[in-house]
């Protein structure tokens, strides 16, 4: 029924992803996965878990990976607004320690994809947001880990005016540096 539009980033394997949607007066109706579709576009990944979480203004998710069951992310917004952030963490990639980052939005439909190897993380700008995504591995708890949000040296460019406060959990105001991320073996391979 409906094909993909995938937008390629400045970050090889991060990509922004149109879904086809269908409406008119009574609403609208999208394919937001569809195996043969993502496979014609030429994304291969297999999907094993479905999240959901829904967060009030000014929470920030991330950013969050994991060393090993590593998980690649679709992800999408199906209320409110979220700017989404995937980090390049991957050894020998020319864009390791880069970010990019995409609005996504339940009026935009637009979905992200942050494969294996990738620091994933979110800022809600809505009044509330309820967002949605789907891991290519399941979560493994023993092998989380992270890099602070606000780290200096990837110095992401947070939109954090009309946010009053960033409210982060007790586990992401304890997250690593990109520094002391890097000093360690490498987790990653490109």
């Amino acid at each position: 029924m409906g094909k993909i539009n995938v937008i390629e980033t400045k970050i090889r394997d991060l990509v922004i992803i149109e879904p086809q949607v269908f409406g008119d007066e009574r609403g609208y109706f999208l394919e937001s996965y569809s195996e043969q579709d993502f496979k014609e576009a030429g994304l291969n990944m297999k999907f094993v878990q479905d999240n959901e979480s829904r967060s009030k203004k000014g929470v920030l998710r991330g950013l969050h990976f994991q060393t090993k069951h590593t998980q690649g992310k679709l992800v999408r917004v199906v209320e409110g607004e979220v700017y989404d952030v995937g980090v390049d963490l991957r050894d020998g990639s020319p864009t390791y320690g880069q970010w990019e980052a995409v609005m996504l939005t339940a009026t935009n439909k637009r979905q992200f994809y942050v494969p294996e190897g990738f620091a994933h993380g979110f800022l809600v700008v809505s009044d509330f947001a309820t967002f949605q995504y789907k891991c290519t591995d399941y979560y493994a708890p023993e092998y989380d880990s992270g890099i602070l949000w606000n780290d200096k040296t990837i110095n992401i460019d947070w939109p954090l005016d009309g946010i009053e406060e960033v409210l982060l959990s007790e586990k992401d105001k304890q997250q690593q540096s990109f520094v002391d991320f890097r000093a360690k073996p490498s987790v990653f391979k490109y």
